[in-house]
C-alpha cells in the first residue's frame, strides 16, 4: 500500500475457503481441531524463559528453537507472536507461524499472557483485550539489543492489545517495530462479546472458554482472599458477566461497559502509525461484519483485508483436512514487504505524533 492511497477494504490474497468446508463456525472449528498446521514430524520446539515483571509477577516466553545451523543471529528479523483468549505457543496458529519464520530464517518468540503458560501468575491481575502496556513491556524487552528488524502479529485478543498498543505509542511503534498485523482481532469488543454470547456461539465457545477462566479466577481469589465476588463468578453465564465481576475490574475498569469501550481498538485506528495489517473475515462467528472499520476510518498506515472466509482464525486451504500454513506466510510476506517509503511519508503527515 503506498502512503499516499487511502487505506482500502479488500479481500487480501488469500486463497478461498475449501468447497468441503462451508460456513464461519466450520471454518472456526475444523482448523483449530484438525487440519495441519505444520509439515509432518516438523512440530516447532520450543525454549522457555521466565522473565520477573516490575509487580513481582513473571512472565514466559517460548522462543524457537530453530534445526537450522546456525541459528538467526540479531541482524536476523524477529516474529513476535501475541496469542488469543485462553491461547498459547501450541496453539494451531501460533505453531504454523513458527514454522514460517524458521523457513524465513527469522527468530521467534511468543510471550504468554499472565495465566497461560501453564502456571498460574502470582499477581491479583490477569490479562485483558487491551492490555497495551503489557504489551509494551514485552515488546521493550523483546527488542532490546536487536539489530534486525522487529515484526509482531496478534492473534484475537492480541491482535486488539497489540493495535492499542501501536495507538497509545504513536511514533514510537514505528521506531520498535517494522510492521504489525493483527488477525481476527474484535476491534469492537461490545460487538464481540455480544455475539459470543448469542445462538450458536453461546452453547458452543461460551462454554470452552469459561470452563478454563472460571477455575483460573477462583484460584485467584485464592490467592488473594476478597479480590471479587466468588458467588458472582460461579454465576457468571456468559464473556459480559465473567468480564463484569473479574476481567474489567481487575484491570483497573468500572466494568463491563467501561472495559469493553475503552480496551477497544476500532475507533482509534487512524492514530496508528507504524505499517499495520488487519485481518477480519466477514463470517467471523465472534466479530459481527457490522463491526468492522470502514475503509476511511483506518488511517493511512494501516491496510484492511476482509476476506468473504476464514472463520474465527481458521484460514483453511487445500484438500481434506486442509492446512492452516497459507495465512502466515501471506501475513509475512506483507510484513518484511514494508518499505521506508510509508514510515517516511507518515513522518510528514500534519496528523503524526
Amino acid at each position: 500500500m503506498s502512503a499516499a492511497t487511502a487505506s482500502t477494504a479488500s479481500p487480501g490474497p488469500l486463497p478461498p475457503a475449501p468447497a468441503w468446508l462451508p460456513g464461519g463456525q466450520l471454518q472456526t472449528i475444523w482448523p483449530a481441531l484438525f487440519s495441519r498446521r505444520h509439515a509432518p514430524g516438523r512440530a516447532p520446539v520450543w525454549a522457555r524463559e521466565r522473565w520477573a515483571t516490575p509487580d513481582g509477577d513473571f512472565i514466559d516466553v517460548d522462543r524457537l528453537q530453530p534445526r537450522q545451523n546456525p541459528a538467526p543471529g540479531p541482524q536476523a528479523p524477529l516474529l513476535v507472536i501475541f496469542h488469543g483468549l485462553e491461547g498459547s505457543s501450541s496453539s494451531h496458529y501460533a505453531q504454523a507461524f513458527a514454522e514460517r519464520a524458521e523457513q524465513l530464517g527469522w527468530a521467534c518468540a511468543l510471550p504468554h499472557f499472565r495465566g497461560c503458560s501453564g502456571e498460574l501468575n502470582r499477581a491479583p491481575r490477569a490479562y485483558h483485550s487491551g492490555d497495551f502496556e503489557e504489551i509494551g513491556w514485552m515488546l521493550a524487552r523483546l527488542t532490546q539489543g536487536r539489530e534486525g528488524p522487529v515484526h509482531a502479529v496478534g492473534v484475537s485478543l492480541g491482535g486488539n492489545a497489540l493495535l492499542r498498543w501501536a495507538q497509545e505509542s504513536g511514533e514510537q511503534a514505528a521506531r520498535q517495530l517494522r510492521s504489525i498485523a493483527a488477525i481476527c482481532a474484535p476491534l469492537d469488543l461490545a460487538a464481540a462479546g455480544d455475539a459470543i454470547g448469542r445462538g450458536l456461539n453461546r452453547r458452543i465457545y461460551t462454554p470452552m472458554f469459561l470452563r478454563t477462566m472460571k477455575p483460573k479466577a477462583l484460584a485467584k481469589l485464592a490467592q488473594h482472599p476478597g479480590l471479587f465476588d466468588a458467588a458472582r463468578l460461579r454465576a457468571a453465564r456468559d464473556l459480559r458477566e465473567f468480564d463484569d465481576v473479574f476481567t474489567g475490574p481487575l484491570h483497573g475498569f468500572a466494568g463491563v461497559d467501561d472495559y469493553w469501550r475503552r480496551a477497544s481498538s476500532r475507533h482509534r485506528l487512524a492514530e496508528i502509525r507504524v505499517p499495520a495489517l488487519v485481518i477480519n473475515p466477514l463470517n467471523d462467528p465472534f466479530v459481527p461484519a457490522g463491526s468492522l472499520p470502514a475503509p476511511h476510518e483506518a488511517g493511512r498506515a494501516v491496510e484492511l483485508w476482509q476476506p468473504a472466509h476464514g472463520g474465527h482464525v481458521g484460514f483453511a486451504s487445500g484438500a481434506w483436512p486442509g492446512e492452516v500454513r497459507t495465512l502466515p506466510q501471506r501475513v509475512c510476506d506483507w510484513l518484511q514487504g514494508r518499505d521506508m517509503g510509508l514510515r517516511a511519508d507518515l513522518r510528514q503527515d500534519p496528523l503524526h505524533g
